[in-house]
């Protein structure tokens, strides 16, 4: 029962706080392993393409789609933007070196 959910308002001490955060990680890490394998794959279809690792359209569809969400789950629209942008940045920069690696591979 590890996976049961325990409101906020619920919790009565620190421990059990503490226990629905690491709760929380635990899911955010698999989503974001998730996602990862989407980026992943993105590079490979982007190969022999025009399309780069930075389109600009897409990252501000993201992030108005993140933004409308956390403003519906009452999340600080500008704090999920800020974890969007950092993370988007990084994908960025991960996409850009594999396909710069793999055109390096494929020359040569």
């Amino acid at each position: 029962m590890a996976d049961e959910r325990k409101p906020a308002a619920e919790c009565e001490n620190m421990d059990e706080v503490r226990r629905e955060i690491d709760r929380v990680d635990a899911r955010l890490v698999e989503l974001l392993a998730e996602r990862f394998s989407y980026v992943d794959r993105a590079w490979q279809l982007k190969q022999g393409t025009s399309e780069g690792a930075t389109v600009p359209w897409r990252i501000q569809q993201v992030i108005d789609k993140v933004r409308g969400r956390a403003e519906e789950h009452g999340l600080p629209p500008a704090l999920a933007e800020a974890l969007w942008r950092q993370m988007i940045g990084w994908f960025i920069q991960y996409e850009e070196e594999r396909m710069r690696d793999d055109d390096g591979a494929a020359g040569r």
